[in-house]
This record gives C-alpha cells, sequence and structure tokens, in this order.
C-alpha cells in the first residue's frame, strides 16, 4: 500500500517582529497541527527579521533563520509567503513587498499606509508575477471585513460603508465621556498605555482611519485607491464640553468613516460625528472597532470586534496565510486591479441634521442675531439649549438643526462671527443616522 505523500509545507519569511509578528510565531508554534489540517499543509517559518536581533521579545526564536534586512528575506529560495509588518508607506517595508513580488512570492500585509498610498501599483505588480497581496490585518484589526467584502458580499452592490476604525480614538472619546476629562488628560492617559502612534496625529488626526476607509472603498466600489480624496478631520477639537452636550440630548461622538458612490463622485470623509447612544455605533466602548456595511440585497450588517492587539491583528495575519496555504487565489481587491474604475473625488451633499455649539456674550439680542444668520441659510432649528454662565457673562448655547445641506451649514458657519455676538469659534459636528 502506498503511503500519502505529504504537501510541501508553505513556507513563511516574517519582517517585522513587534507586537503582531511575535504573535504570529506564537500561534504557528501553538497551533501547529491545527494550522497544517486546517490549511492541508503544513505552515513553517523559515526565516525572520526585524530592527534589533539582541532585543528580549519573550519567545523562541532560535529555531529560524535571522537575517538583517528585509529585502534579504524577500530573496530567499526557501521563502514562498513574506509577511510584512514593518509598516510605513516608504523605505524598507515597500521595498520589501515590491521585492518579494518580483521574486515569485506572495505577501502577507498589516500594513495600511503602504496599500492606501501605493495599492494600485503593488497591485498591478502583483497581478502580472501572478502572485497575491492579502492584508485583512490592515483594516479593524481582528474583524474579518475584507474577506466579508470580497467573497461574502460579492454579490452585492454595496450602497454605504461607514465604521469607527481607530480603536485610540474611540478609547480617547470613551474615556473622556466616562471619567468626565478633559481631551488633553485622556490624550496623555493613551499616550502612557502605548495606544499612540510614534506620531500621535496618525490616530487622533485621522489619518490611520482614514487610510483604512480608502481601502475599503475600493472594494466597496470597484475602484482605484483614492486616498487623497478622503476629506479627514480629526478629534483634536472635540471637548468635555461636546461630550456631555450630546450626551444630554442622546448622542455620542464617535470619530466616523462614511464612503458611498454617488453621481457626482466617491464621498470619503473621516470626522468625528454624533450618533444616536442607543445605535450600535454609539454603544461601542473602548478600543472596540466596528464597520458596518450595507448591500442592496443583504441589507445593513454590523462587523464588531478588537481593531488592535497582538492576538486580534495575528489571527487576521494568520487568516491570510491560512488561504495562501490552500490555494484559495484572489486578486488583490477582489476584481482584477486593471479593471477598477478612476473616480472623482466627491465632497458630500447629503442632507444631515448639525449639532452646533456657541458660546455667545451674554447680552440682549444675541440669539436672535444667531437664529437669523441660520434662517437665512435655510437652517431651522430643531432643538436649543442655554447653559448660563453668570461668573464669565458668557452663554454657551447648544443647537440641534433640522437636515440642511453641508453648504448652507459652511455658510453659517462663516457669517457667525459677523454678528459680533459670539466668543471664540463655533464647532459644528454632523449627526449620522446609523
Amino acid at each position: 500500500m502506498t503511503a500519502p505523500i505529504t504537501p510541501a509545507p508553505l513556507r513563511l519569511g516574517i519582517a517585522g517582529l513587534g507586537t503582531v509578528g511575535i504573535g504570529v510565531v506564537r500561534i504557528i508554534q501553538a497551533h501547529a497541527d491545527l494550522l497544517s489540517a486546517r490549511a492541508g499543509r503544513p505552515v513553517r517559518i523559515t526565516a525572520i527579521c526585524a530592527r534589533d536581533r539582541k532585543k528580549n521579545r519573550d519567545a523562541d526564536l532560535s529555531g529560524y533563520d535571522w537575517v538583517d534586512c528585509a529585502t534579504d528575506l524577500a530573496r530567499r529560495d526557501d521563502v514562498d509567503v513574506v509577511v510584512e509588518l514593518i509598516g510605513g508607506d516608504e523605505g524598507i517595508a515597500r521595498q520589501a513587498v515590491e521585492l518579494a513580488l518580483d521574486n515569485g512570492k506572495d505577501v502577507v500585509t498589516a500594513n495600511k499606509a503602504l496599500l492606501a498610498i501605493h495599492g494600485q501599483a503593488l497591485a498591478e505588480r502583483a497581478e502580472a508575477k501572478g502572485r497575491l497581496i492579502r492584508f485583512e490585518a490592515a483594516v479593524a484589526g481582528g474583524i474579518p471585513v475584507i474577506k466579508t467584502m470580497t467573497e461574502s458580499l460579492a454579490g452585492n452592490r454595496i450602497r454605504r460603508v461607514m465604521g469607527v476604525m481607530n480603536g485610540t480614538c474611540n478609547y480617547i472619546l470613551t474615556r473622556m465621556q466616562s471619567g468626565g476629562l478633559p481631551y488633553a488628560a485622556v490624550f496623555e492617559e493613551a499616550r502612557k498605555l502605548g495606544y499612540l502612534e510614534a506620531d500621535p496625529t496618525l490616530d487622533v488626526g485621522g489619518i490611520d482611519a482614514s487610510h483604512k476607509l480608502a481601502i475599503l472603498a475600493s472594494i466597496a466600489f470597484g475602484t482605484r485607491i483614492a486616498f487623497d480624496g478622503v476629506e479627514i478631520e480629526g478629534i483634536e477639537r472635540v471637548s468635555i464640553d461636546d461630550i456631555n452636550r450630546a450626551a444630554d440630548m442622546g448622542y455620542r461622538i464617535k470619530l466616523l468613516g462614511v464612503a458611498q458612490m454617488t453621481g457626482r463622485g466617491l464621498e470619503q470623509r473621516m470626522s468625528p460625528c454624533l450618533v444616536p447612544a442607543d445605535s450600535p455605533l454609539g454603544q461601542l466602548e473602548g478600543g472596540t472597532n466596528m464597520v458596518v456595511i450595507e448591500g442592496d440585497a443583504v441589507g445593513q450588517i454590523v462587523l464588531r470586534g478588537a481593531g488592535a492587539g497582538a492576538g486580534p491583528t495575528a489571527s487576521a495575519v494568520m487568516s491570510d496565510i491560512i488561504e495562501i496555504a490552500r490555494g484559495v487565489r484572489l486578486p488583490v481587491f477582489g476584481q482584477p486591479a486593471g479593471s477598477l474604475a478612476r473616480t472623482q473625488p466627491a465632497r458630500t451633499a447629503v442632507p444631515a441634521a448639525y449639532y452646533l455649539r456657541l458660546t455667545l456674550a451674554d447680552k440682549p439680542g444675541a440669539l436672535a442675531k444667531v437664529a437669523t444668520v441660520l434662517g437665512d441659510a435655510g437652517i431651522s432649528i430643531d432643538r436649543m439649549r442655554q447653559y448660563d454662565d453668570e461668573d464669565t457673562g458668557e452663554a454657551p448655547v447648544l443647537i440641534v438643526t433640522h437636515k440642511t445641506t453641508p453648504d448652507a451649514i459652511d455658510h453659517a458657519i462663516e457669517t457667525l462671527p459677523s454678528t459680533g455676538v459670539l466668543v471664540g469659534d463655533p464647532v459644528e459636528l454632523r449627526i449620522e443616522e446609523v
């Protein structure tokens, strides 16, 4: 009787041994038999690479060849898949990915910046070489949103994609509310906990989340990635007063990404918005992420889970590795790169209600002047509250408008200072229906 032939192992080269890279190593070490059974072949690490060879990573790496540069890893004959966990849209990460493709290797990456900036060129390069780039870990950590969109929802025309895609921002906003703390205090707390990127503006400035939104929009609408078309506003100007006063009216503030295709082009925006406190997005706490997808056949589905961390992100990396080991071969963005459409960026024109926070000089006629400006812009008031502050002679005012257009709000915000009754700058936040 002929013995069964054991399939050749899938051989990995891991570039980057931070929390995610070590997380991948630990999964492979702990679940070797399980992975082999599910993949139909063994999955093995042959070589690894990181900046500091001597660093204590609390993992046994002695069984793997060490190389000092990720580009050398990409050239090795005993590596089938390069797992790029370095990060950054330029430099060694980009070089290693390009070299891996050119040397006949597939790529698994968690690098949203690289894909958001160079995704189209990399997809064309990969498909020309007959190679794969898989990137489940690049968006929303452990949430399987990429596979959901490219596979499970492939029969749908996607109408809208939105969600909370940066756990650090969600942590800051929810911690401000739960602790009654100002933004600066929670920002410093997040920094000490290691939640912030080396450049914090990537998180709080909305850039990290916008990278992810651009990737999802490309898959959802069959378009070339257009990160430069995302309207981006971070959470830096959200105050504890906004948090508390939004709560008074039944809302919570989230850094919300929204993408949808219109007759004018592709709308992509990342900005702090109010959402109903009892909605799935409103109830999202801490560092958790949530992505909401609306399809013409499936309706609305909600995906929720850990958006970062060693375990969840390494889990997503492993899902891509297993898919490659099984022999699944899909285009990078769900359809051939050459078929992805070029699109015009479009500013949203969809009417919405808005939250306005104004601080007025406490003198007769101040509110009337504000109401006149709003009325002249075609904006009607749904609800309004005034908070007396006798000690300062100022009167904080909160207004929720009926639905109006972004252009009307912009016009009103530009005109309000001319009334002479404002103290400081007005704050406006869109109220998103979810």
